[in-house]
């Protein structure tokens, strides 16, 4: 499809709404997932980091008890 002017290209042959509007909430729910996603990844970080210093922690208390 060629358009001859930037005026045309916008207007997409009188489809502008329906074209604009997928790009927009294809764009919208990409940029919401990948928020979501880095925002579980983080949370689940954490929760594995303070796991991993409760363990030490308890075995240093079992080694102190010895």
């Amino acid at each position: 499809m060629q358009f001859q002017s930037l005026a045309e290209f916008f207007n997409m042959g009188g489809y502008a709404f329906y074209v604009w509007l997928a790009y927009g909430v294809t764009f919208v729910s990409l940029s919401l997932l990948i928020l979501v996603s880095s925002m579980k990844k983080r949370r689940v970080l954490q929760e594995i980091a303070s796991k991993v210093q409760r363990e030490e922690r308890l075995a240093q208390n079992r080694s102190n008890r010895s």
